[in-house]
């Protein structure tokens, strides 16, 4: 709190560029998390949250007649533009702010202040909700080509893996450790990913620092035991992620890409993704384009191409597809590397294994992916997302690219996908909020030493508390698509407006179809609830239900009477509910009471009636989650994705405008 000098302005006008009306008036107030605007000349009480550590700059405008401008760009896209009638006071914001989300420390930083009022167990049993080494069981490891090994226990090898690594089997130490001298950094090949129907392996690293002509044994023994760790396939491909330009500019530094004749039996591959300065420039340049005031669709188009965002997120697309068809079609293992190997090289590897399987499609899934591709193997996200107050050059929105990749193939496959639009935009709300301390640091070493574990909170369990609220309603089920073959012809590319202009209500549909779903679906499971206490309170109230020749001396359920007559169906239509019916012909049904056998007999209460629908969700009969739980009420309102993730705690940015 000592950076808040002003903590309360009052007659604070905000502006919106595509509303009509005009400007909202209200009061500013700055606490020790947020800056939080409450409009007063809404009908109720209308409230902007923007969490200080989404804020990614604050700018004095010029003056104005309506007063002093203050514009503000937030790290998840959202632009608030204020307008503050004295000058000191726009001072005192505008310094408190600059402070505010710049932390010097990491100590600083949302996560170790952020208590959702939750026992030392539960936090515990929350950071032990992910756990790599049933992925690569999952994947028949160990086995006998390939071991985990805690060989970097304490991070001899590399001090940005992490303790525990997955080599070839026929690696020894002396292999390992003479190739994690060869590799910038010491990241050695390891596996990211085993192709079970194969034993295609996918492996990653860092370049080598070969130059133009050194050469290492053991890192070439490592390569050829990654190599027959797969006998289907004679070769192996080396792919680098970097434009040939780039990598030979780092031979001359000493470093550089692998030299096909050293290595037995590879075949080197370049795909040409930019480095993270030029994708930097690129989102600057399409951010631009998001903000022009009223353009023109030619003005916008034209800006969007130029900006050239859209050919890089193709660019890590084909990658991605590359990986993919190699290991699924040719059989191939391969081995993928960048600089470092902690950008493009999580970024394709990521998205390879998404295409061959669909188990990270699902909710579970994507957070094992995550941790594995890019918590785990060292990607910087305390550098990259610029959490603390460092070099700017060192920013680049190398997981936002994932991120849209991910948005992308959603667009192409919208049933194979178990979680929605809104699931990634969480995801990468709290990548930026530091509000957690899944992405604080740069490597487990780093979560170490700041005590991560003990200290804050993980994401994913609250994710999956939202479960029902995030899902897709069209999923298909984890078996319906196996591997995916994306489309990467430019066109197959969309501009998603749902992250880059998600603030500008103008911007959006008046209606969006997913939260339409879901409505339909809650109310579907709100009639279906209905229906199970009324079958319950017949028998029981009117005594045996008659026959009518349907039934042989039972009473039976609304749904089991006349099987070939006109039986009321609880659906909304078989535009939403036509895929349900094809998957499950018929809801599990409970048996029908039977008549009481006397008078005594204690009804049931109300809390024992409820229950029977979550345990028809959770029933082994039915093929997939029930779509959603029964609402409490039958018109809740929609809550902001960038909300926090628990009752009580503070909200955050865009939260009151999305309920408004």
């Amino acid at each position: 709190m000592e950076h808040i000098s002003t903590p309360k302005v009052e007659n604070v006008k905000l502006l919106d560029r595509y509303a009509s009306k005009r400007a909202a008036s209200g009061t500013l107030y700055l606490t020790a998390t947020h800056l939080i605007y409450v409009d007063a000349s809404a009908e109720g009480r209308k409230e902007t949250w923007i969490l200080h550590h989404h804020i990614s700059s604050v700018e004095k405008l010029p003056l104005t007649t309506a007063g002093y401008p203050l514009l503000i760009h937030c790290k998840n896209f959202h632009v608030a533009h204020f307008v503050i009638g004295q000058e000191r006071d726009c001072h005192d914001v505008f310094t408190s702010l600059l402070k505010l989300s710049q932390p010097v420390k990491p100590e600083e930083l949302y996560a170790f202040s952020y208590n959702p009022k939750m026992s030392k167990e539960s936090r515990e049993m929350g950071w032990k909700l992910i756990d790599l080494k049933l992925d690569y069981q999952r994947m028949g490891i160990p086995n006998d080509c390939w071991e985990i090994t805690d060989i970097n226990k304490d991070y001899e090898v590399c001090s940005t893996y992490p303790p525990e690594l997955v080599v070839p089997r026929a690696a020894s130490r002396a292999v390992v450790m003479g190739s994690s001298r060869f590799r910038s950094r010491g990241r050695i090949p390891v596996l990211s990913y085993l192709y079970k129907e194969n034993n295609a392996a996918l492996c990653r690293c860092s370049q080598p620092l070969a130059g133009f002509s050194a050469r290492c044994l053991e890192d070439e023994q490592m390569l050829q035991a990654i190599r027959e760790a797969n006998p289907g396939c004679p070769f192996m491909y080396v792919v680098d992620t970097r434009p040939k330009l780039n990598a030979m500019a780092n031979r001359a530094a000493g470093k550089g890409y692998e030299n096909e004749d050293n290595y037995e039996n590879i075949r080197f591959k370049f795909i040409g993704i930019e480095n993270i300065h030029v994708m930097r420039s690129s989102l600057q340049k399409l951010l631009e384009v998001c903000e022009m005031k009223s353009p023109s669709m030619s003005d916008f188009l034209t800006g969007l191409e130029n900006s050239g965002w859209l050919r890089h997120i193709k660019a890590v697309m084909d990658a991605g597809v590359f990986l993919a068809k190699a290991v699924r079609e040719e059989r191939a293992s391969v081995l993928v590397h960048c600089s470092d190997g902690w950008d493009r090289t999580a970024q394709v590897c990521s998205l390879a294994s998404l295409l061959l399987d669909p188990f990270y499609r699902t909710f579970k899934g994507f957070m094992v992916l995550i941790e594995k591709e890019w918590i785990a193997m060292g990607h910087k996200f305390s550098h990259r997302c610029g959490h603390l107050d460092g070099d700017p050059k060192e920013v680049s929105p190398v997981f936002t690219q994932f991120v849209e990749c991910v948005w992308q193939l959603m667009q192409q496959f919208p049933c194979s996908f178990e979680f929605s639009e809104l699931f990634l935009l969480e995801i990468h709300d709290h990548v930026y909020s530091c509000q957690f301390g899944n992405f604080l640091g740069t490597c487990h070493r780093d979560r170490e030493e700041l005590r991560i574990f003990e200290k804050t909170h993980s994401l994913w369990p609250f994710l999956l508390q939202r479960k029902q609220e995030l899902r897709n309603p069209l999923y298909r089920g984890f078996t319906a698509y196996k591997e995916l073959q994306p489309n990467t012809l430019p066109f197959s590319f969309q501009f998603w407006c749902g992250m880059y202009n998600r603030f500008d209500r103008g911007m959006q549909p008046k209606q969006s179809v997913l939260q339409q779903l879901l409505g339909c679906l809650r109310h579907r499971a709100g009639l279906e609830d209905s229906a199970a206490r009324l079958e319950h309170k017949l028998p029981i109230l009117d005594g045996p239900l008659p026959s009518k020749g349907c039934t042989s001396g039972k009473a039976s359920t609304p749904a089991q009477d006349c099987a070939g007559g006109a039986a009321p169906v609880l659906s909304n239509g078989p535009s939403l509910g036509q895929q349900e019916h094809q998957e499950s012909p018929a809801r599990p049904q409970e048996s029908p009471a039977q008549p009481p056998e006397s008078p005594a007999q204690p009804q049931e209460s109300p809390a024992q009636r409820q229950e029977s629908p979550a345990q028809r969700q959770e029933s082994p009969a039915q093929p997939r989650e029930s779509p959603a739980q029964p609402p409490e009420s039958p018109a809740q309102p929609q809550e902001s994705p960038a909300r926090p993730l628990e009752p009580g705690a503070p909200r955050e940015e865009g939260q009151a405008q999305h309920q408004g």
